[in-house]
């Protein structure tokens, strides 16, 4: 069986030119996650939303989270959880960064635990919320496989990246191991 893909936007909930939704356009068999507040994120609110859609999901579910996102699997990894096949985790921001968002709340502390499933951070050398070291640290810690993708920005919209179908081969790997 195909494992389902769950989307999970970041800050703002990834617009119509993002890649994450072109990814969904071109699969509809792809589920997002709905945040109530896109603007004013809540760590804890957006982890619950995670599990309540992944009950709701058929098994296995593979993740595809985007910047605060990222933070987000984080926060709901180390809760007890709705087992899933994998996570990739793209653009992974620092909250200690200036320019994470100031209306973000609960995500001071980064959750620095193992993941109990496996994982692909994708990450960008100029990406302006985070460092390598940074992605570098997480990858560690949670057990990730970090992939440093060269000057891409935030891996978002401003990066022009369209469907982005350099990233697809990573989510490939996800769903087929």
């Amino acid at each position: 069986m195909k494992p389902s893909v769950l989307i999970l936007p970041g800050y703002q909930g990834s617009g119509e030119t993002h890649w994450q939704t072109h990814w969904q356009k071109a699969h509809p068999d792809f589920f997002r996650v709905e945040q109530r507040d896109w603007e004013e994120p809540i760590a804890s609110e957006w982890a619950d939303k995670l599990e309540q859609t992944l009950q709701q999901c058929e098994k296995p579910v593979v993740l595809v989270a985007h910047s605060i996102a990222c933070l987000v699997v984080a926060h709901w990894a180390q809760q007890a959880h709705t087992p899933i096949k994998g996570a990739l985790i793209v653009a992974p921001p620092n909250p200690e960064e200036s320019l994470f968002p100031k209306s973000a709340q609960g995500f001071e502390q980064t959750p620095m635990m193992r993941f109990d499933f496996p994982s692909i951070i994708l990450a960008s050398s100029d990406d302006p919320y985070a460092t390598m070291a940074y992605s570098r640290r997480l990858s560690d810690a949670w057990g990730s496989k970090l992939i440093d993708l060269g000057k891409r920005g935030h891996i978002n919209t401003q990066s022009n990246l369209g469907a982005w179908e350099e990233g697809y081969p990573y989510l490939e790997s996800l769903l087929y191991m």
